[in-house]
């Protein structure tokens, strides 16, 4: 029979083990939170620096392409001299960074990792913001994934016996997808999916609870919106009869683009050699390449894309030509160049233009439903992420008698990109930021 004393120990060792794992919640909680601060903050910077673009060029139609030309080579050796972790997406480095381990020194004390720090993330949110000031086809969206993951990776590295480090990471980048797009289902579908093939099952609620922080912080400081309104409808015969043949045009077209940029980034051919040996003149190629595209097509291509297609998906319907072959070359100059900046807004933007103008040519295709299908297949082919894109377009649409032909649509698009691309684009893009190769080069160019 055991005594009152000993009951009595056992009770106190039991409210101190609840004590720090509610101390450890909390503490994941409130970085959470920060996160989402910051990808409020990061997003409110960011339109900022579109309406001061609209304002520069204004009437001065000649100024956003030379804009472009100055700024290309400009960003892109900022971002190699401050911050070389912070070039891209971002995506990609929370991938490699949640699947190595922290490197430590002889003596045993870990090392920072630029791929994840606080120092990367402030520059990544000034460089970005920077970029869209020149015009430059590029989201906010994957950024935000790198910047959150870095905030809670930081607010979270001094705790003891609490989540692991990977868990932290994924949880940061679902939380950043969610604060980003206002789609916390789709946050944690983007964990699941994208940034962790197959996570243990004890992550999920550290994710979950990550998100739906982020979530609450966005919601108190951006309110309750979606992201192109509110536009509930239902799908009939067409909207069933299209979505295949929508997911194999934009799958094939953002199977083109992930193909593209995984060999000029990562493989062995004339423009990666060139990109490494003369990056601020390859930079000031991808100026020019973007500077003419937003020419041709008169300053559709500039920015994120989200005004164009958010009027396209409000019945303000074009061929979609130019929005859809304009975002797609721009947004690819802008990716390849080294420069911060994510793809999920501009292709968001492409797919919209490859719907309108599928809608143009299809006289049984309603216009509001072939755009809504063209964003999520074509993001599907550039990301490979079928139920990511497909749950993000229910969560900004709000329509849920689209979910059918979404899902269609997206499978559709996977397995025709699939065949250009087989190897999914972040993680292609994740391997070389794990290459020691890639990392000498990072550190060497600070």
């Amino acid at each position: 029979m055991r005594t009152p004393l000993v009951v009595l120990d056992r009770q106190r060792k039991l409210a101190r083990l609840r004590a720090k794992r509610s101390m450890r919640t909390a503490v994941v909680v409130g970085s959470a939170v920060a996160g989402g601060v910051a990808a409020v903050g990061f997003a409110k910077l960011c339109d900022a620096a579109m309406e001061a673009h609209a304002w520069l060029v204004g009437p001065r139609h000649w100024l956003g392409p030379v804009l472009l030309l100055v700024g290309f080579p400009l960003v892109v050796w900022l971002t190699r001299k401050l911050a070389p972790a912070a070039a891209g997406s971002g995506i990609p480095q929370v991938i490699a960074a949640s699947e190595i381990g922290r490197r430590r020194d002889e003596a045993g004390k870990p090392i920072p990792d630029d791929r994840v720090s606080l120092k990367t993330a402030a520059l990544k949110v000034a460089l970005a913001a920077l970029f869209l000031v020149f015009g430059a086809s590029i989201g906010r969206e994957g950024p935000t994934v790198q910047v959150v993951a870095a905030v809670m990776a930081f607010l979270t590295s001094r705790l003891r016996g609490g989540p692991r480090r990977r868990t932290i990471l994924i949880a940061g980048g679902a939380a950043g997808v969610s604060a980003a797009f206002n789609t916390p289902i789709a946050g944690i579908v983007f964990a699941v999916e994208e940034l962790a093939k197959g996570f243990d099952k004890r992550a999920t609620s550290v994710v979950i609870l990550a998100v739906v922080s982020a979530g609450v912080a966005a919601f108190a400081l951006g309110g309750n919106y979606a992201y192109f309104g509110d536009l509930a409808g239902s799908a009939g015969w067409s909207t069933w009869l299209s979505a295949p043949l929508i997911g194999v045009g934009a799958g094939l077209a953002g199977g083109l683009f992930s193909r593209l940029l995984s060999a000029w980034m990562t493989g062995d051919n004339p423009v990666r050699r060139l990109r490494e040996a003369r990056p601020l003149g390859f930079a000031a190629l991808c100026g020019v390449a973007a500077a003419t595209t937003a020419a041709l097509t008169k300053g559709v291509a500039y920015g994120a894309g989200y005004a164009e297609a958010k009027n396209l998906l409000l019945g303000h319907f074009a061929s979609g030509w130019r929005l859809a072959a304009g975002k797609w070359i721009s947004t690819l100059a802008a990716a390849v160049s080294g420069a911060p900046g994510g793809i999920f807004a501009p292709s968001l933007a492409t797919g919209a233009g490859l719907g309108a103008l599928f809608a143009h040519v299809a006289p049984w295709a309603g216009g509001r439903e072939a755009v809504t299908l063209g964003m999520a297949a074509y993001l599907t082919g550039v990301v490979q992420a079928p139920l990511t894109s497909a749950v993000i377009l229910m969560e900004m649409t709000r329509d849920p008698g689209l979910v059918g032909p979404l899902l269609l649509a997206c499978l559709v698009a996977r397995k025709c990109s699939e065949m250009l691309c087989p190897v999914p684009l972040y993680h292609t893009l994740a391997r070389a930021w794990t290459t020691p190769r890639r990392r000498s080069e990072a550190e060497a160019a600070t």
